[in-house]
């Protein structure tokens, strides 16, 4: 990501800054290479798609000459019969259609205006044959035949997609529906393409029925049709003869599936990873077509990006509150409350990073990354000064989110092969404790003493459960029905609850099955909130007091918590932390709120989280311990929990969904459900349970896990406690300048200098740390 203020005045240095970061691109006069696709072969010439353009090239390669330059995207290129035009997918007037320009350059000219159309193949008279949905009575593609005049015929099949001319100049080879859109591997579902056989008269017959798979993409040369097909488990190039038998493979790619292929001359051309390949049909022999490109690649130029909030794809919050981490555009950040420095955790320009969390200790980071070549899981320092460590390993499908225990210990991740995973962080080894055959894990959350798991995973009939995972004896128990859908699970504070969302509350808004709009119920606000006693004899924290069980006195700790309330400074008010402005000496203190201070990395987090005690969990007769929670059904989701009370998202049954974020104190005084703001986009609360960050239009909030509405409508209160997001794009000039060599370290000083003495209009994060920084060795990966 790049990302800079322009700030008045400044053009100067941030033209130095640009032209030493953005390093001129490598090669010789004969250009460099490209990623092609779609390519069309006719004779000695290929027409492919690159860079959103069509460029031509010889089958042997060479340097490509480009076609087109229109700033639409242009592709699907079919060159004619006579090798003199070539039809393609454009959008010079805004919507897909089709369009044809002379292979010797000249102007397009359109042929055809549906919106939807797609060139498939160019029938011996020399008309062009398109696929398209305008003239179906059914959402289902046709095929037909355009002439040069405007006249149009459509082809007597009720489906048709892509299709090849027999040497007949009659019988059509063809497809049925487009590819399928999931684009999953070997796919043998309902929606897989199969070849048919049309003679022009009659009905079609099928060709490749013996097979489950994909067969697609037809062509046709020496009485045999040409395909592609996952028959081996990689889509190669196959053939059979015109009735559908003698099947042989002809490619033979083991890593990246054929995309696309075409024929001419007993030559095949297709698209396998970023390259085009040349199969010779009469010798068997696959070889790289070397592709040379004359181009600007304006694309691969380092740009500036100046809100990174369009690239947003997660945000969290440090254990004590004091900061967030950002994930955006692949890159990790993390920004405190009002002012100190920026930090950019992990931004190798050829890596992306996922999912970055805080570790429990505060001082590291979590995040998915990259950099081995597999998404795996690597621990990074939170100051972003010392060297990475990778954890996971040997992945082999996309990991998801990782969610840490509160001792550190373990980190719970799950991945698209619907495995759930702990990785121990002592001991460096994974270990795949579950896997469904049914649907994802979700809702990874741990318990205060760090020795349960608890998740959602789907039942046989689809409904989602709360399941529990013990570490030490490796059990692994569903705790709530599969007759409803039971999600976010919440751990008290003192380990003796679990509180969970479940949509029991079935009373639909439709009046009756009959009428014109009203065939099936419609559920709206039908999630409840639930409370289950983990061990028998414990009384619901809601119930009122009698005389059996009248209120207890507070005790001690909270005594002492309600007097530190009182005294708290003004770091409680959003102000960030001692630590955040510090050296590393001064990192391991706690917040000026807590007015304490401690030793040794890591010491802050421990001695503002509790020590837990054990949680136990008593499996028998559970339903009998389970209750509602005095709230009213509704749209809930994101159920959390601090030391005092719940906290949920509410939405609106319209759309756009409009969310409230929702909390009730855990308590029997007959507290009502407060609206503490409402129109926010999400919340997370911190590890230590006394912050909360809320996400609201496009601005980002810290606060008391406790305020009430009346403060988050202050707008005093949100003006200490908002993230300043104004310099995100300052820390980038920092980074640029430390991508720089080290033999420019005295022009770079020259322009550090510069810097400085701008203060007024720079800004002192930049030069807090920019100063300090350069002077220092660098790092690996400062």
């Amino acid at each position: 990501m790049r990302i800079t203020q322009i700030l008045p005045g400044a053009g100067a240095i941030l033209a130095a800054c640009c032209a030493v970061a953005a390093a001129p691109a490598t090669g010789d006069g004969a250009g460099r290479s490209g990623y092609y696709r779609y390519p069309s072969v006719h004779g000695d010439t290929v027409v492919f798609t690159s860079e959103g353009d069509l460029w031509s090239v010889g089958v042997r390669g060479g340097t490509a000459r480009r076609l087109t330059s229109d700033s639409g995207v242009e592709s699907m290129a079919r060159i004619s019969t006579d090798g003199r035009s070539v039809a393609f997918v454009g959008q010079y007037e805004g919507p897909s259609d089709v369009y044809t320009l002379p292979l010797a350059g000249g102007i397009p000219e359109r042929r055809t205006w549906n919106g939807d159309s797609v060139p498939v193949a160019w029938a011996p008279d020399g008309r062009l044959m398109v696929s398209t949905n305008r003239f179906s009575t059914l959402p289902d593609p046709e095929l037909v035949l355009l002439d040069t005049h405007g006249g149009r015929e459509i082809v007597p099949l009720a489906e048709g997609s892509e299709a090849a001319y027999g040497s007949d100049g009659r019988t059509l080879f063809f497809t049925r529906w487009r590819k399928q859109p999931s684009f999953t591997k070997r796919y043998k579902g309902g929606y897989n393409e199969t070849l048919w056989r049309f003679d022009g008269a009659g009905e079609a017959t099928p060709l490749t029925a013996d097979w489950t798979g994909t067969s697609r993409n037809p062509m046709f040369w020496n009485e045999r049709v040409y395909f592609l097909s996952d028959r081996d488990g990689v889509m190669n190039v196959f053939s059979m003869d015109t009735q559908g038998r003698d099947v042989r493979q002809e490619s033979h790619q083991r890593g990246f599936d054929i995309a696309s292929a075409s024929l001419s001359d007993g030559r095949v051309v297709y698209a396998c990873g970023a390259d085009l390949w040349s199969l010779d049909l009469k010798t068997g022999k696959e070889e790289i077509i070397p592709i040379s490109m004359v181009s600007d690649f304006d694309q691969l130029r380092d740009h500036w990006v100046k809100t990174p909030l369009n690239f947003l794809t997660s945000v969290h919050i440090s254990p004590d509150g004091g900061r967030a981490i950002f994930t955006a555009r692949g890159e990790v950040f993390t920004l405190p409350v009002k002012s100190g420095r920026i930090i950019q955790v992990a931004g190798d320009p050829g890596v992306r990073y996922r999912e970055a969390r805080f570790l429990p200790d505060g001082k590291h980071v979590i995040a998915l990354s990259t950099e081995s070549g597999e998404t795996e899981f690597w621990k990074y320092p939170a100051n972003g000064v010392s060297a990475a460590e990778q954890w996971t390993r040997n992945t082999k499908v996309l990991r998801w989110d990782g969610i840490a225990s509160p001792d550190g210990k373990w980190l719970a991740h799950r991945d698209k092969d619907q495995q759930l995973w702990i990785y121990d962080t002592g001991t460096k080894q994974d270990k795949r404790i579950a896997q469904s055959r049914f649907g994802d894990f979700d809702n990874l959350t741990w318990s205060p003493d760090s020795r349960w798991l608890a998740f959602t995973q789907t039942a046989a009939n689809q409904f989602l459960q709360i399941s529990v995972f013990n570490v030490a004896s490796g059990a692994l128990q569903s705790i709530t029905s599969d007759r409803y859908n039971s999600v976010s699970p919440a751990w008290s504070a003192d380990g003796n609850w679990l509180y969970f969302l479940s949509d029991r509350s079935l009373k639909t808004t439709v009046a009756s099955p009959w009428g014109a709009r009203q065939p099936e119920p419609h559920f709206d606000r039908p999630v409840k909130i639930y409370e289950l006693a983990l061990v028998p004899g414990l009384r619901s924290p809601f119930l009122p007091a009698d005389e059996l069980h009248p209120d207890a006195p507070p005790k001690a700790d909270e005594r002492a918590d309600a007097k530190a309330a009182e005294g708290k400074t003004s770091a409680a008010d959003g102000k960030p932390s001692v630590a955040e402005g510090k050296t590393s000496a001064a990192e391991g203190k706690t917040s000026a709120a807590e007015g304490k201070a401690t030793a040794g990395k890591g010491a802050a987090m421990v001695a503002r989280l509790k020590i837990p005690k054990e949680v136990r969990i008593d499996f028998g007769d559970l339903p009998s311990r389970l209750a509602e929670v005095p709230v009213a059904p509704g749209n809930y989701d994101q159920l959390q929990i601090t030391d005092k009370r719940l906290c949920w998202l509410d939405g609106s049954d319209e759309a756009p969904r409009k969310l409230a974020l929702k909390c009730l104190e855990i308590a029997n005084k007959g507290d009502e459900v407060e609206t503490v703001a409402s129109d926010i986009k999400s919340f997370e609360i911190s590890l230590d349970r006394k912050k909360l960050l809320v996400a609201k239009a496009r601005n980002f909030y810290i606060v008391d896990s406790d305020i009430k509405a009346a403060a988050f409508s202050d707008q005093k209160v949100l003006e200490k406690s908002t993230i300043n997001l104004s310099n995100w794009c300052s820390s980038r000039i920092r980074a640029r300048i430390f991508a720089a060599s080290s033999s420019m370290r005295g022009a770079w000083n020259a322009i550090i200098s510069t810097i400085a003495t701008c203060r007024g209009w720079i800004g002192t994060p930049c030069v807090r740390v920019i100063c300090p920084w350069w002077t220092a060795p660098r790092t690996a990966k400062s």
